[in-house]
């Protein structure tokens, strides 16, 4: 037998990715579809056919196929890895009975049931009933079962996309331990579905045992590549579909993070910062550490929710200038738009930002701020702000996961689309004050479900070795002394006061505004 490669499925929100790799982490081939985010028939709502996925996942593999024959044919294992928290509803027959509805989506269910009266009490003396009312009603469950009852009664099971991809490909209802990441009632300490019926997460998510998928840990078979799947994609029938993780967990995994000393930071729609545990713990009260992408580890993790969502954002309504000579030259408005960034010293000479163009569980009221404005700042200071105010918050976050595991972060690895911006890593390298290392490929989430499959094939027995063989640190960003200061200083001084200082405004703009409405 030749040598082995893996086959990663990588689905993200706006496109879908086949990427083979070899055992050494060489990308040999890669085919990236794209498709629209999301469609919405209902303001605030964001759904997608599930076929989107699976069809153009399909071709995905079948371009690859074209461009690496004789590599795709030797693919020995098969592994996917997607996006967190979208939902779909099938029936017995696999058949989806509704579009699938994206993490993305902003619906509310209304849950005018009460939570038993022990579990209100509990949440009560911690603070927490709120932004427990708010996370229950974020369930999307819930809002089907109250709006959509039919579509519920003839839900067979009720799946994430990992989930999904996994039944077209296999023919099975199973799905990785390292993919549950969203409203769901799992037991994320434990790494298993909830098992005590008293258990407040049923009533929380309003889902049923029975409509939810078995379970194996990443690196164990989910199951083999089915005779209609092989037809659709090209993939050899009987090829191991092995599981792997989450996007965040396998980029984590992708990014060489295997202790809490080093940290994974993800620049992408949602800007996360992750380390790898071996101990179970809540960096922040209630929100729990996610499964890793590897067995019996977890991944302690701080989201900003909108994260580099922000960048689209502002390249949207503030970019047209970049996106019009983006079209002249050929070259991506994001490259022009982060030229404006060398034009601004440290600190955007005063402007600050607050990242919460998002909420997030533990600060429900919050909203994005941006202060200190004056006559020098213009869209390009404000540009600066955002990568600078992201950064701020996930420095935060990494507070908390080192006052929780006791282990000080030494370094922190980048992915994600602002980490192929090398000045956003060196912004990053003084805002952290800790050297910054970027992998050699992009595609990171692929390489850490890669690792998953070479494990399962027994090509490596640990996953250090496989770490070690198939991650390679190709550059290294080293803090600038003076620019460190700079930003210690106003992280310290200004923005760890800014939310306390607004949080009562920031409540009494959603009484008034009732946006967002809870």
């Amino acid at each position: 037998m030749g040598e082995q490669f893996v086959l990663s499925i990588d689905c993200g929100t706006q496109s879908i990715r086949a990427i083979i790799f070899d055992k050494s982490g060489k990308l040999i081939g890669k085919s990236k579809i794209g498709f629209e985010p999301y469609f919405s028939t209902e303001p605030g709502w964001a759904e997608q056919d599930p076929d989107v996925y699976w069809s153009n996942g399909c071709l995905a593999c079948k371009r690859v196929k074209e461009m690496c024959p004789n590599e795709f044919n030797n693919v020995g294992a098969v592994v996917v890895t997607t996006q967190r928290d979208t939902v779909v509803n099938v029936d017995k027959d696999g058949n989806c009975l509704r579009p699938a509805i994206v993490w993305l989506d902003q619906r509310m269910a209304k849950c005018e049931e009460p939570l038993p009266f022990y579990n209100n009490l509990m949440f009560y003396s911690v603070g927490m009933k709120k932004s427990i009312d708010i996370f229950r009603k974020q369930g999307k469950a819930n809002w089907i079962k109250e709006n959509q009852p039919e579509i519920w009664e003839k839900t067979y099971k009720y799946l994430l996309l990992s989930g999904y991809l996994s039944y077209k490909l296999c023919g099975k209802f199973v799905d990785s331990v390292g993919c549950q990441v969203g409203h769901i009632p799992f037991d994320y300490k434990n790494r298993c579905w909830v098992k005590s019926n008293s258990n407040y997460k049923w009533a929380l998510f309003g889902i049923e045992r029975e409509k939810l998928p078995e379970l194996v840990e990443p690196g164990e078979p989910l199951g083999a590549i089915t005779h209609e799947a092989s037809i659709e994609t090209g993939i050899k029938e009987g090829t191991p579909l092995i599981a792997a993780g989450s996007d965040k967990g396998c980029e984590t995994l992708g990014n060489g993070c295997l202790t809490s000393s080093s940290a994974s930071i993800s620049f992408g729609t949602t800007a996360t910062i992750q380390t790898t545990e071996k101990k179970y713990f809540e960096a922040l009260q209630f929100l729990p550490a996610y499964p890793a992408s590897i067995p019996g580890y977890y991944n302690a993790e701080v989201e900003i929710f909108r994260g580099y969502w922000m960048i689209s954002w502002f390249k949207k309504e503030f970019g047209l200038r970049e996106m019009i000579k983006a079209k002249e030259t050929g070259v991506a408005p994001e490259e022009l738009l982060n030229g404006l960034l060398k034009e601004i010293p440290p600190g955007s000479q005063g402007l600050i930002l607050n990242p919460y163009w998002g909420a997030s569980l533990k600060t429900p009221e919050a909203k994005g701020a941006i202060i200190g404005f004056g006559d020098v700042h213009t869209r390009a200071h404000t540009y600066r702000a955002i990568v600078e105010g992201i950064n701020y918050g996930l420095i935060e976050g990494a507070e908390h996961i080192e006052k929780k595991s006791g282990t000080k972060i030494e370094r922190a690895v980048v992915a994600g689309g602002g980490s192929q911006s090398d000045t956003i890593c060196q912004i990053t390298s003084d805002m952290f004050g800790k050297p910054i290392y970027k992998v050699h490929t992009y595609e990171t989430s692929a390489l850490g479900a890669a690792i998953n499959g070479f494990v399962g094939l027994g090509v490596f027995n640990k996953y250090t070795d496989a770490v070690n063989s198939m991650v390679h640190y190709v550059k290294t960003f080293e803090p600038d002394k003076k620019n460190s200061e700079i930003y210690e200083k106003l992280y310290r001084r200004v923005y760890k006061k800014i939310y306390p200082s607004l949080k009562p405004l920031y409540e009494e703009i959603q009484k008034i505004t009732e946006y967002p409405k809870y």
